[in-house]
């Protein structure tokens, strides 16, 4: 079974904002419940969630915060001409899908609502899109396989969580040769 995402209403946690979330994650639970507002407050990240205004129920959710990749490690995937020590990036720093709505195709298709999101409304320049995944077979496979992240380093393969990148240039490529096609 597949639910579309975008049969759901779009917008930023505000303060006041009562929904009920629960994704089976405690922490990700409560973040999105009690700690996501005071992170916006603290201007440290920014919660964006889809959620159905009927049942005043969150169907899933993500915060971002800016951040930088360094390009030691895969120079070789960025164009010749002028090369930056460092890249402008956006972490996501939580991502949750409701447990009602998991098995769904919910994750992959806000996985792409934000790479649209950054490549066609960021107000700044955003080359990459990082996260740090619990080091976990499922979540790393979702990331990698499902949604095109690459792992930034293989020196924390044993660490509780994994940098991982995508190049929203090869989503920016993606959305032009669709245009085009479109026409």
């Amino acid at each position: 079974m597949s639910v579309n995402l975008f049969n759901y209403k779009f917008k930023i946690l505000e303060v006041g904002d009562k929904y009920s979330f629960d994704c089976g994650d405690p922490d990700l639970t409560e973040f999105f419940l009690n700690d996501a507002i005071p992170h916006k407050r603290e201007l440290i990240g920014v919660t964006y969630f889809f959620y159905d205004e009927s049942r005043k129920q969150a169907i899933s959710f993500f915060t971002v915060s800016n951040d930088a990749v360094r390009t030691d490690s895969f120079k070789d995937e960025l164009p010749e001409g002028k090369r930056y020590s460092f890249y402008p990036a956006v972490k996501i720093g939580r991502f949750g899908v409701n447990k009602e709505f998991q098995g769904q195709g919910v994750g992959t298709q806000m996985m792409g609502y934000i790479k649209w999101f950054f490549v066609s409304t960021n107000k700044t320049g955003c080359r990459f899109l990082t996260v740090d995944a619990y080091n976990k077979p499922e979540i790393l496979d979702f990331y990698s396989k499902k949604n095109g992240f690459k792992f930034l380093s293989e020196k924390d393969a044993n660490k509780q969580t994994r940098t991982m990148k995508y190049n929203l240039k090869l989503y920016s490529n993606e959305l032009q040769m669709d245009s085009y096609a479109n026409r």
